[in-house]
């Protein structure tokens, strides 16, 4: 019987030769030895005995038993030899008993190359089995900026608290968010190993036979992609009717991930035809109202930032009487997101604007199960499809006030005060310090970060002589300080010099415009990329309003840089830009990509201060920065 099965494998194995050879491709196993080569590997690690993958066993330790076998692991050496023999006994051995004793095998980079047992691993590969045995020592790399490396190490960590080999991602941070996810960060005890045994198996089983196997991303990609949507609880109810409808109710995502750039930033309004048909004017029509609904995280008279969104909203409604109304919910937060906005869908809202990330997570799940609502969400950078995100290029506003700065300050020294580093904030703070040195290349800008456990702003400024001051961009509704846009401290008071503008309600005007218009729905169709407003100047979203204390001259300067920079002609980030640690971040004579300024995650040469960790954050903070806070410091 062995005989026959290894005259089958032989088949297999040659026929796997001819084709590899046909393309000048290495026909045989890798080894090890010679991809070691070429790395530098720091250290060994004993793994003990481990039920290793047999998709994940690619390659053999030495070069000894490599043309024995065929890329795929299946036989070359003809029949008849002892080598056939061998493995024919083997064959026999799994029908009659199954294969039990382990191999020995080295893993490196989750890939596995077999020290002892190759035929063992040829035999199971021929019968289709999931795994084998191994007593595995672990090569690891050292840690670089490699991607793969550090993608790697991700990995490592992933595999000490699950225990599992099998699953892999191609993203950065992912492994971690699964982590976070399923609620166990910490080693996992069998419950948690069964429980989500079962969801991955059942998962797997629907998202492969939809396709998702033949997407670039990985396994482990997928079911993150999934569960952020719907849960690891409501995972474990689901029926396999369940995970179909669901898997294919949210395929963008996948779709999303897989892409290398998962998100398509608009940089301008559409152009929107508000021409009226013959028809339209000989019958009069009357439309029935579009309900318009903002979800705020507290009261918009408590923070600056709300309180423009909530002038934003009074001007929509103003601007479109006769064809929606508006209203708005306070203290929504990532806990109640999902409860609120299924209550305002099923009260007739249209469009809900969601006024902060840390709601983003927990709306994904409704804007999946009402794709007839339109859900969007302000933040930058969000890669989902289902939820677009909007923002303003406050970076051209603040490169303006930097400039303003620069030539004012008495003393060589600003002051610009943050609250989170999160995506555009840190545009923000760069543009400001490249507009200081535009004209004033000796001034240095000091940072400080207003939400962070040791802020004391008073101390701040004082230890570093600051007396021109970057703050808030627009005042408290309910605070009557003056500490807001670009201000001197006079006499121990803010003397105000700029202000940057939001004009939410221009923006919300022109995206209430191309709904109406239709535009909206049909510019996000055929993509499979998150879309991402981000609009500037050139929309009329962003502005700086200049008071009478800005000398003549320098208000002439920034209002003629203002237009051109509403025009396109010049932009903020252009040229050589250097970071604090000297490493050249923007050739000369060419524009940053809009992509590079909103990932940016270090600070300019004549920046002092740095980008906290997330552990310098209060505790109120930390949500929004889990969730959009740049990289750098998620560290």
């Amino acid at each position: 019987m062995g005989e026959t099965e290894y005259t089958e494998a032989l088949k297999m194995g040659k026929k796997e030769y001819r084709s590899r050879v046909s393309k000048g491709q290495f026909p045989y196993l890798p080894v090890l030895d010679d991809i070691l080569s070429q790395a530098d590997i720091q250290t060994e690690q004993n793994m003990g005995l481990v039920q290793v993958p047999l998709d994940f066993v690619v390659g053999t330790s030495t070069m000894g038993r490599t043309y024995s076998f065929a890329a795929n692991f299946m036989p070359i050496l003809d029949e008849g030899t002892e080598f056939a023999v061998k493995w024919s006994n083997l064959s026999d051995a799994q029908m009659n008993e199954g294969i039990r004793d382990p191999i020995k095998a080295f893993e490196y980079m989750n890939r596995y190359y077999v020290l002892e047992g190759n035929k063992r691993v040829s035999v199971l590969k021929y019968f289709n089995a999931v795994s084998i045995p191994a007593i595995v020592t672990r090569k690891i790399p050292k840690l670089s900026d490699d991607y793969d490396i550090k993608l790697y190490y991700e990995y490592m960590k992933f595999n000490e608290i699950t225990g599992l080999c099998s699953l892999e991602f191609t993203k950065l941070g992912n492994a971690d968010k699964l982590l976070t996810l399923v609620g166990k960060k910490d080693r996992w005890d069998e419950a948690t190993k069964e429980k989500f045994a079962k969801v991955m198996f059942d998962f797997s089983k629907v998202y492969n036979f939809r396709g998702g196997d033949r997407l670039s991303i990985k396994l482990g990609d997928a079911i993150t992609v999934f569960m952020e949507v719907f849960g690891m609880d409501a995972m474990l109810e689901m029926s396999e009717s369940d995970y179909n409808k669901n898997i294919l109710s949210i395929w963008k995502e996948f779709a999303a991930e897989a892409e290398s750039q998962k998100v398509n930033l608009v940089l301008d309004p559409a152009q929107v035809q508000t021409r009226k048909s013959l028809l339209n004017y000989l019958i009069p029509q009357t439309p029935k109202k579009m309900k318009v609904v903002f979800l705020y995280p507290r009261e918009p008279k408590t923070s600056a930032w709300l309180y423009a969104h909530e002038l934003g909203r009074n001007y929509l409604e103003d601007t479109f009487s006769d064809r929606l109304e508006t209203e708005y919910v306070t203290n929504v937060d990532e806990n109640n997101v999902e409860e609120v906005l299924t209550d305002v869908i099923k009260n007739g809202a249209n469009i809900v604007f969601c006024v902060g990330p840390q709601m983003m997570p927990n709306s994904l799940k409704v804007a999946v199960a009402h794709p007839e609502v339109f859900v969007l969400n302000c933040s930058l950078n969000a890669p989902h499809p289902y939820i677009r995100t909007y923002y303003g290029r406050m970076y051209e506003a603040k490169f303006l006030a930097g400039m303003i700065a620069g030539a004012v300050t008495d003393n060589d020294r600003i002051a610009y005060i943050a609250d989170y580093p999160i995506y555009g904030m840190i545009a923000n703070i760069n543009a400001f310090a490249l507009g200081v040195a535009s004209v004033n290349p000796r001034a240095k800008v000091y940072l400080a970060w207003s939400r962070t456990k040791d802020y004391d702003r008073d101390r701040f400024l004082t230890e570093n002589e600051l007396h021109y001051v970057s703050d808030q961009d627009i005042i408290t509704p309910n605070d009557a300080s003056r500490y807001f846009g670009l201000y001197k401290i006079q006499d121990g008071q803010a003397l105000n010099l700029a202000m940057p503008i939001w004009n939410w309600g221009i923006f919300y005007e022109k995206l209430i415009q191309s709904v109406l218009a239709g535009s909206y729905k049909t510019e996000g169709e055929e993509e499979t990329k998150a879309l991402n407003y981000w609009w500037g100047m050139s929309a009329g979203v962003i502005d700086l309003i200049c008071s009478k204390h800005v000398p003549y001259g320098v208000k002439r300067l920034a209002d003629h840089l203002k237009s051109d920079i509403t025009q396109g002609e010049i932009v903020p980030f252009y040229g050589k830009i250097y970071d604090q640690n000297g490493v050249l971040r923007n050739k000369g004579e060419q524009e940053m990509k809009p992509r590079d300024i909103m990932n940016m995650d270090w600070l300019v040469d004549n920046i002092v201060g740095n980008i906290p960790p997330m552990s310098d954050f209060i505790d109120n903070a930390k949500t929004v920065v889990e969730l959009k806070g740049v990289e750098e410091n998620k560290l």
